[in-house]
């Protein structure tokens, strides 16, 4: 189940109970199946369908007409357990106390487990027939056009196939692949005993990550110079140990990236979705193009937390502080509404009926899970959203956040066949963070108070800095360790705190005065899970930099700027993602997209600093903006 995730800002402690929400502010699972019976009924007889699906192997490649009945086979099996998975999982999430409900998404596990073996031959069978005959299969037979696309994506990589028996080998591997990954969890968040120190304030705290995640964000500096010398001393003790893991997971990616006969492991994690190469080096060099953007906003931040000179532990604190705006559920819907009008028409109507129509599941409750997301996973019905709705303005955030991603998923279903129906993961982002970018911008036109304008416009710059400057510079840092793997250097705690302390100081202008790095900050290599999940990260960045881009088409363009925008949400995984956001008309193999977010990034400390001239810093309660 490919859930578009967003971990919201935590919720307060919910004292509703289900029954005391009013029914329309919770999702209506009866579009999925009308009761429980229902759905073990249609759980059954898919997993009766299952075996036939394993049978079907000796004839697949019979002819256009066989490969076609396979492949509609399986797409429907398919189509019908995610209906079923989906339904249980939202049935779970709304109590997850409920010990019948676990039990339904418990059900599943060896159901799924049955479909992926049942269906493990297909790739090999494709490889098999060659692109030859696939090609002749499709013009045969016209109703395999809608597998063309996912046909090609596995013929394009029959180069980095293996043989049979090589292929059950690296699958093999995989019960030990994610062992460098567990040993860094299990280290970092169990076995490390973490200091307890005393605040300002007389309070003792046992600084946990998630203690340090709150206390670096202290309006005292005191206290944010102890937590980060205390917490950063806790990783530098034990860096040799994860000097080790990260060296190992590393080596992995060197070992597969070479069994499949990639030049690097850089190409081999991008060509899952056919990303060029030259993207991801491209996004670095326009980092470092734009290094004094990010230098101006350090030397702002100083300026509005009235410090002579920053330091690497004063990037957390709000950099004013934060206004409490509140807003009924109702203001809410009505306040996303307005500032997606500019997406027309057809967006409007969509989304009207995902606000009102029982597709979102809106309060905090007792035993509900927390967070929010979207799930767009039910083809035939409609896409879902779990929310935990405060009234906050980043709650109102939250909900055109995830409406981005549902009205992806909405037109993707609607106007993609199942096969390419799901769009893909380096997309996933991008309509949720446009959706973003629109509020801030809508309700930036309607709020005069400078107070508040100012507090609005620091929350958006410090999501530029951390998403766009941050991410790249920990894309940068994978991209330097997995090289010097592949030149045969060696990988280890004092190696790594140099790599990564050398970024940081570039990125934070340490030698230009801008901002200081400790030595003992060089160790936050050793605190990243990201660095685990083989060149991911880089993605928040990209995201980020094309809904900039493509939100200020959709505000400053017209009609045409618009159906570009529509068809992106449309196109599911119809084409490959660079191609789709080219069609949208955002080019991340050139800097003009990155260019355009510092344009806005600019602008944004433009109007900071007018409004700091002319205004004293906001006072009021609440968090201030969010720091990654």
């Amino acid at each position: 189940m490919s859930l578009a995730v967003l971990c919201a800002t935590p919720t307060v402690a919910a004292e509703l109970t289900r029954d005391k929400v009013p029914v329309e502010e919770t999702w209506n699972l009866a579009d999925l199946y009308p009761d429980d019976a229902a759905w073990k009924k249609a759980k059954e007889a898919s997993a009766r369908r299952i075996p036939d699906l394993k049978k079907m192997e000796a004839t697949s490649g019979r002819s256009a007409a066989d490969l076609l009945r396979t492949l509609n086979a399986i797409d429907d099996t398919e189509k019908e357990l995610e209906r079923v998975a989906i339904y249980a999982y939202l049935q779970s999430d709304q109590d997850t106390r409920n010990a019948q409900t676990l039990a339904l998404k418990q059900e599943l596990d060896v159901v799924f487990t049955d479909f992926s073996a049942a269906t493990a031959w297909l790739r090999p069978a494709v490889l098999k027939l060659g692109r030859a005959k696939i090609d002749a299969f499709l013009k045969q037979e016209k109703g395999l056009a809608i597998y063309k696309q996912p046909l090609d994506d596995i013929l394009r990589r029959a180069p980095h196939t293996l043989s049979p028996g090589e292929e059950k080998i690296l699958a093999d591997s995989s019960l030990i692949a994610g062992s460098a990954e567990n040993i860094y969890t299990i280290l970092s968040n169990a076995d490390i005993k973490f200091p307890t120190i005393r605040l300002s304030t007389g309070k003792k705290v046992e600084l946990t990550q998630a203690a340090y995640t709150k206390h670096r964000e202290s309006t005292n500096r005191a206290d944010r110079i102890l937590v980060f010398k205390t917490f950063w001393q806790v990783f530098k003790d034990y860096s040799r140990t994860l000097g080790v893991s990260l060296d190992a997971n590393v080596k992995r990616d060197l070992f597969y990236a070479r069994a499949r006969r990639y030049d690097n492991s850089l190409e081999s994690a991008l060509d899952d979705n056919n990303i060029p190469v030259a993207v991801y080096k491209n996004l670095i060099a326009d980092i470092h193009k734009n290094l004094p953007t990010l230098h101006r906003y350090l030397r702002l931040r100083a300026k509005l937390l009235g410090i002579d000179k920053l330091a690497y532990h004063d990037l957390y604190p709000p950099l004013v502080k934060a206004i409490e705006l509140k807003y009924s559920y109702a203001e809410g819907k009505e306040l996303v509404q307005e500032a997606l009008a500019p997406l027309g028409p057809e967006y409007q109507q969509a989304l009207a009926t995902a606000l009102n129509s029982r597709w979102i599941d809106v309060h905090p409750t007792k035993g509900k899970k927390s967070g929010a997301y979207s799930s767009g996973d039910a083809y035939d019905v409609h896409p879902y959203i779990l929310l935990n709705y405060n009234g906050g303005y980043d709650d109102v955030s939250t909900i055109a956040h995830e409406i981005g991603h549902t009205m992806h998923s909405f037109f993707s279903n609607k106007n993609q066949p199942y096969a390419t129906s799901d769009y893909p993961i380096f997309l996933a982002e991008v309509a949720s963070t446009t959706n973003e970018a629109l509020l801030i911008r809508h309700v930036l036109k309607k709020e005069k108070d400078p107070k508040v304008r100012l507090y609005l416009l620091g929350s958006y710059l410090e999501s530029l800095r951390t998403t766009i400057f941050r991410q790249t510079m920990f894309a940068e840092f994978e991209l330097m360790i997995h090289e010097a793997a592949e030149r045969g250097e060696a990988l280890n705690n004092e190696s790594l705190a140099q790599m990564y302390g050398k970024l940081l100081r570039e990125y934070h202008g340490h030698d230009l005065g801008v901002c200081q790095i400790d030595d003992l900050y060089t160790y936050e290599w050793a605190y990243i899970p990201h660095f685990y999940y083989n060149f991911y990260v880089f993605q928040y960045a990209t995201g980020m930099v094309a809904a900039t881009a493509l939100s200020q088409r959709v505000l400053n363009g017209g009609q045409p700027e618009l159906a570009a925008y529509l068809g992106f949400l449309k196109a599911g995984s119809s084409r490959y993602a660079i191609d789709i956001l080219k069609s949208a008309g955002v080019d991340l193999t050139t800097s003009a997209p990155f260019d355009s977010t510092m344009k806005v990034m600019n602008e944004i400390m433009d109007e900071i600093e007018a409004i700091e001239k002319t205004t004293p810093p906001a006072k009021g309660k609440g968090k201030g903006g969010k720091a990654k």
